[in-house]
């Protein structure tokens, strides 16, 4: 298992999303059991989904 912060599975995979993250988003905390090194691709971007979703959970609309 490896720990990383979301903003390493962007810096590896896509750099080019990082403008478009919000801080809380890459500092999102993920847990992985296989580690970084066997990420795959698609499996990041799955990862960095489902993050964006989950602080959109807690977003209010006024």
């Amino acid at each position: 298992m490896e720990t990383v912060k979301l903003s390493a599975i962007v810096m590896r995979w896509y750099p080019d999303m990082m403008p478009f993250l919000k801080q809380d988003e890459l500092n999102f905390v993920i847990v992985l059991r296989d580690g970084l090194s066997i990420l795959e691709p698609a499996d990041a971007m799955d990862i960095i989904h489902y993050s964006i979703c989950e602080h959109q959970d807690s977003a209010y609309l006024q």
